[in-house]
This record gives C-alpha cells, sequence and structure tokens, in this order.
C-alpha cells in the first residue's frame, strides 16, 4: 500500500514547522502543547531543511546542558532527515524507519517541499489488521486440505492413543 492511500495521510492535522533561527524553547513549547514528537524545519518555501524531535531534545539539548531559551534550532535539529513521497510503498518505510531507529517520516512532493509527517504509530495502525488477515488465511490454509500437519497431528495422536490401550490390554 501507498503512503498516500492510508486515511492518516489524508487525514493528517496540519504540521507544526518552524525555521532554523527559531529558538528549541519555542519548539519545546509547541510540541509539548499539541503532544507531538517533531517540528519540521522548512525554509521560506516549505522546502525540508531538518527535523528536531523529541530524542533531540534529550540528547542534544539536555544531554550537553544547552539553554533552549538561546539555542536555535539550526544547532541541534537533524539535517536533511530521510524523507518520503506520497508514492512509497508503507512496508518499506516502516522496515526503514524500524531498522534506522526513527519515528517521525516528513513526506515531501518531489520539489522537497513538505507535505506532511507520518509516524510509525500511523504505519503500525496499518500493519496489525493485515497482519491478523494473513494468519486468518494461513491458519484456515493449513486446517484444510488432507495432507495438512494439523490433520496429519491429530491422526498420529488417534493412532498412538489406539495403540497405548491395545499395548495395555496385552501387557
Amino acid at each position: 500500500m501507498k503512503i498516500k492511500d492510508r486515511p492518516e495521510f489524508v487525514n493528517k492535522a496540519a504540521v507544526f514547522t518552524l525555521d532554523e533561527g527559531s529558538l528549541v524553547s519555542e519548539a519545546i513549547t509547541t510540541m509539548s502543547d499539541r503532544n507531538i514528537g517533531s517540528v519540521v524545519i522548512v525554509d521560506a518555501d516549505r522546502k525540508v531543511k531538518g527535523i528536531f524531535t523529541e530524542r533531540d531534545v534529550l540528547r542534544r539539548v539536555l544531554a550537553r546542558k544547552l539553554d533552549p531559551s538561546s539555542t536555535t534550532l539550526s544547532a541541534v535539529m537533524t539535517p536533511d532527515p530521510l524523507s518520503a513521497s506520497p508514492d512509497d510503498e508503507v512496508v518499506d518505510w516502516l522496515r526503514m524507519m524500524s531498522n534506522e531507529r526513527f519515528r517521525h517520516l516528513p513526506i515531501i512532493d518531489q520539489d522537497r517541499r513538505l507535505i506532511t509527517v507520518m509516524s510509525q504509530g500511523d504505519f503500525v495502525s496499518y500493519t496489525w489488521p493485515d497482519l491478523l488477515d494473513r494468519l486468518r488465511a494461513k491458519a484456515t490454509e493449513t486446517i484444510k486440505g488432507p495432507g495438512s500437519p494439523l490433520i496429519i497431528l491429530v491422526a498420529g495422536i488417534m493412532l498412538y492413543s489406539l495403540l497405548m490401550v491395545v499395548a495395555l490390554k496385552y501387557l
């Protein structure tokens, strides 16, 4: 499934963006107030320059004992983050996000202008129903058919039980 086909893509709220010169304190306050995990840093044309996440607050601001009131986002953002196209496959990006250990993915157009941000949670909501459907289909497939492992197992248990009854009777 393509990213653009996800209901989360279509129904996303407007992305919170700031420019490189904005202060970390503004980003943190707004992230907290809106209960969001990232701010996308864009230029005047909405081209993605970087991303600032909760992890950046911990590692690049607090761990370095920087003052959020005087530190600009350009000093602590992740520059040029990985970004996806609306036509990219959800599963490919979910795998990449998991392997590379990041949770926020800017979705951009062909000119690198920001469209929205998808989170790992947005993608996981896709995979659970798909996974359950696959398990259901596999279970149905396994139970059907004369050579299925389930039928062989049940027949083996019945045969073993019958042999045990016969053996115990004559011992």
